[in-house]
C-alpha cells in the first residue's frame, strides 16, 4: 500500500471512530451500577485497523482518537481512561491477531480486547483514587466486556468481509481465517 493510500486511509479510519465514539456518548444508556460502561463502538475500527495497517498506524489511530475525543468533551480524566484503555486494548488485540490466529476467532479477540481495555481503564482509577478496592467493580465489568465484545468482534467481522468484497483494503492472506 503507497504511503498517500495508507495516510488517506488512517485519516478517514480516525475520523470514522471519532465518529462513533460522539455518536456513543450522545446514546442514552440504562443507568447500570458500575459507571463508565459503554459500548465501544469505536473499537471495531480499531479491530479493522489491525488487520489492515501495521502497529505504528493502528497506535496513531488510537491516539488520534483519544485526543480528539478527549478535546470534544471528554476532558483531561476521559483522556487518561480512554488512553489507557485504548492502547492496552490495541496491544492486546494486535499480538493476538498477529501472533496466536490459530487459537482465537475474532470475536474472542475482541472480548480480550475489551477486558483489556476495562483494565486499562481499573488502573487508571486505581492510581486517581489510590485504592486497589476499585477492583471491586471487575466482575461487573468482565460481563460487560463479554458482552460488548462480542457485539465489536461480530460487527467487526462483518465489515471486514464487505471491505474485502470492494478490493477497497486488502488482508494478508495469514489472517483471513479468522473472517469464516
Amino acid at each position: 500500500m503507497s504511503n498517500a493510500r495508507k495516510t488517506v486511509l488512517l485519516g478517514i479510519l480516525i475520523a470514522l471512530a471519532l465518529a462513533l465514539h460522539v455518536a456513543e456518548r450522545a446514546l442514552p444508556l440504562p443507568v447500570l451500577p458500575v459507571p463508565g460502561v459503554k459500548l465501544g463502538l469505536a473499537n471495531i475500527v480499531t479491530l479493522m485497523a489491525i488487520f489492515i495497517l501495521p502497529l505504528p498506524e493502528v497506535t496513531l489511530l488510537v491516539l488520534a482518537r483519544t485526543i480528539l475525543a478527549a478535546t470534544f468533551g471528554g476532558g483531561l480524566s476521559g483522556f487518561l481512561f480512554s488512553l489507557a484503555g485504548g492502547l492496552l486494548s490495541m496491544l492486546a488485540m494486535y499480538l493476538l491477531v498477529h501472533k496466536a490466529t490459530h487459537w482465537f476467532s475474532l470475536p474472542a479477540i475482541s472480548v480480550v480486547g475489551a477486558l483489556f481495555h476495562n483494565l486499562g481503564q481499573l488502573l487508571v482509577a486505581a492510581f486517581i483514587v489510590r485504592t486497589w478496592g476499585i477492583f471491586l467493580y471487575l466482575p461487573l465489568l468482565l460481563v460487560s466486556a463479554g458482552l460488548t465484545g462480542l457485539a465489536v468482534g461480530f460487527t467487526t467481522k462483518l465489515l471486514l468481509k464487505a471491505l474485502l468484497n470492494t478490493k477497497l483494503v486488502d488482508v494478508p492472506e495469514r489472517l483471513r481465517s479468522l473472517l469464516v
